[in-house]
This record gives structure tokens, sequence and C-alpha cells, in this order.
């Protein structure tokens, strides 16, 4: 991101009263933050209040500061994570920025992301949120809520799973640690994480400090995400609204162990406002940790025993997987089985080589959405979702904000 483009962005997000709600509407009319701060204030009044109008105008306090930081911050990717470990602010409209994020009444106006470089120079979602589930519970687990969160988190990114939480003690840490144990074992992708911390503070510092060692080792895996300004302490205030981001990122949650009045229950709800699966591991009526669980549960949360209780309620991840593990597996295309319902290639065809793939003739070079895009090829929603997916991971295609894709120039 150039200088005066991040200038832009952080100058937007700075300014007083003005909260991601009203910056989404400023860039609706007016396109890229910098065309904002040139508009006159009357035309800035038809999206904002005149008091914001104001603020609009006004650079914000410490906003110099904060640039200074932020760029210094992003020319020295790998001085603290390590040689690969890659730095990366990624604002809405961002082919980067998960697009799972913009269902939410709420999302971030940009993120803060730490992760291998090579994965986050790609220009592709960092993460599918069908094929992601968030695992949450106590600061202070019983043994055995910490091997449960554990070998959830193991077995789901051993197939393939990207285990979301938000790096605290007790079940967060055992739930990314576990995703880690898989990971060599993850299905191989241009980018794959096996497992993505998002932070309540600002994405420079680690908090508890004894996690360390643990977010060194998921920057090279995996990605720390925040929306928060470097140096941001940890204000217990920022902690639940946090939790909405966690949510938002998968496609369900689980909880592991929680207490009546827990964080983790109001990542459960949130999910559940989001439209995603609620799952929640039963415990003893005795112990303080499962009451949470249990209430959940009497909400409508899915009583979850194995992983397959999970992979039960959640057909199109499995689907979506499914098609990904043929892909990471199959390098070249063959033939298909005659049995074989009809799906999209692994890999299209090479235009170089080949003729030019028919989904990638039918999209062009212009943003498009997948009901027109359906509508000229004549594919089923399932297959053309699933395609679309793979030529994402492939660097082919771009997903953008409004559920639009556009096909990428290759050099």
């Amino acid at each position: 991101m150039p200088q005066d483009e991040l200038a832009a962005w952080l100058r937007l997000a700075l300014t007083p009263g003005v909260g991601n709600g009203a910056a989404r509407r400023l860039l609706a009319r007016f396109g890229q933050p910098g065309a904002i701060f040139s508009q006159s204030t009357a035309a800035l009044q038809n999206c904002v209040h005149a008091s914001q109008a104001a603020q609009l105008h006004q650079h914000p306090p410490g906003w110099d500061t904060a640039l200074d930081t932020a760029w210094t911050w992003l020319q020295n990717a790998g001085a603290a994570e390590g040689e690969g470990c890659g730095r990366a602010l990624i604002p809405l409209g961002d082919p980067r920025y998960p697009p799972a994020l913009l269902q939410m009444e709420d999302p971030p106006l940009m993120l803060y992301a730490l992760g291998p470089a090579a994965w986050l120079a790609q220009p592709v979602p960092l993460l599918d949120s069908r094929c992601a589930l968030a695992i949450v519970g106590s600061r202070n687990p019983t043994a055995q809520g910490s091997e449960n969160a554990r070998s959830f988190a193991q077995t789901l990114a051993r197939q393939g799973w990207c285990v979301v939480s938000g790096l605290a003690l007790g079940v967060d840490g055992a739930a990314h640690q576990g995703a880690l144990e898989s990971a060599p074992q993850a299905l191989p992708s241009a980018v794959r994480p096996c497992t993505v911390a998002v932070v309540g503070t600002g994405i420079d510092r680690v908090y508890p400090r004894s996690h360390q060692a643990l977010a060194h080792a998921i920057v090279r895996q995996g990605f720390i995400l925040s929306e928060y300004p470097l140096g941001t302490p940890p204000l217990a205030a920022n902690f639940p609204k946090r939790n909405r981001l966690i949510a938002g990122l998968s496609a369900g949650t689980l909880v592991v162990e929680a207490a009546v009045a827990s964080g983790s229950l109001i990542t459960a709800r949130l999910a559940a406002e989001q439209g995603r699966e609620v799952f929640a591991i039963p415990g003893s009526i005795h112990a303080p940790q499962a009451k949470g669980c249990h209430t959940l549960l009497r909400e409508g949360a899915k009583l979850v025993e194995s992983v397959q209780d999970i992979l039960e309620e959640l057909p199109a991840a499995r689907q979506a997987l499914d098609r990904l593990t043929q892909a990471a597996s199959t390098p070249t295309p063959t033939s298909a089985s005659p049995a074989a319902a009809p799906a999209a290639p692994a890999v299209p065809p090479s235009p170089s080589t080949t003729a030019e793939h028919p989904v990638l003739a039918a999209l062009g070079f212009d943003p498009m959405g997948l009901d027109q895009l359906q509508g000229r090829t004549g594919w089923n929603t399932a297959a053309l979702q699933g395609w679309l997916l793979e030529q994402e991971l492939d660097g082919q295609v771009a997903r953008l904000p409004g559920g639009l894709f556009q096909r990428l120039v290759r050099s």
C-alpha cells in the first residue's frame, strides 16, 4: 500500500465521531478515502452529520504519529516474527479482505494482518470462512476442557479446516496449538491457514505475554488479525467487540467450556445472530465451566461429542473442503468418473496451451455477480461456488465486496 493511500485510510479510521458505518457510507459515495477529504461540507453532509463533516476537515489527533508508526511497521516485515513472515493493512475493498465479514452489521474498516509473506502477497481472501470453525471457551478450563479443545482443533485442521480463536489463555490457546500440531499434515495450498487468531489489542502486542511463542508459530502457518491501531493496549472493552470477528470469520462456533457470564457466550450469540451454527460440549452439572455450555444447549445449540457431530451440521463446508482436497491432490486434470455428478474441474486448462476455460471466458474481466455468471454458464450453484473458490486460491479470480467476482490478469 503506498504511503499516501495508507495516510488516507488511517485518517478516516481515526477521525473522531466517524465510525465504521459512517465511513462505509462515505466510501460508497466518494470512492477511495483520499477523495473524501476534498469534498465540501455540504457534500459530506449528504452522508454524515454536520459534526462528523466538520471533523473530516481536520487532521485527527495523533494522526501523524500513527502514520509514521504504521508505515514503519509495514516496512519492517519479519523483523520480530522471523524470515518469511509478512505484514499487511487490508482495507475494505481489498481482494484479501475476508468476504464473510461483509455480511456483518459492523465490518471493520480495515484489518492489520500478520502471516506468511507469500500468502499475504496474493490477491485472494485470507481464508474461506465456509471452511473455518471458531473454537472458544474458558480462560481457566479443566484439564479435560483443554484436551478437548486441542483434540477437536487437531482433528479439524488435519481435515483441512481453519481453526479461528482469540489467542487467550485456556481454551483459545489449546485450540490454536492443536491446529498447529496438524499443520504439517494439512492439505497443501497456496493460501490455506490452519489457524487464525483475532486479537483485541494492536497487532504489534501479544496478549497474554506468555503466548509469545504461540503467536510466532501461528504467523508461520496462519494469520493474526486485529482491527485496532498499532500500540492499542489490552483494554477490557475491546475483547467483546473483537468476538464478533471470531464469529463472523467462521461457519460455526464451538464452545468447549464456559461460565454463564463469559466472552465465549458472547461469541456464540453473535454467531447465532449472524446466521452461523453454534455447537457446545456438555459437561458435569456440578462444574461451573459447563454451565455456559448447558445454557447454550437449552437455547438450541447443537450438542457435540465428536468432530463428526459438527461436520453433519455443515454440509456446505464439507463439500467445499472435498473440492479443495481434490484440487490439492490432483495437480493436473484427469478424466472424470462417469458416475460423478457434474462439477467444475479442479484446475482450469492453461490459456497458453489450450482453449480458454469456458467459465473464465464467461466471467470476462469486469466484476460480475454469482447469479449473472450462473446464467451465462448454466452451472449449478454448488459447482460454481466451488470452482470460484479454487480459482481464488489459484490467483485466477478475486472476490470483491458485494458478492462480486473479477478475473485477474496473470503475468
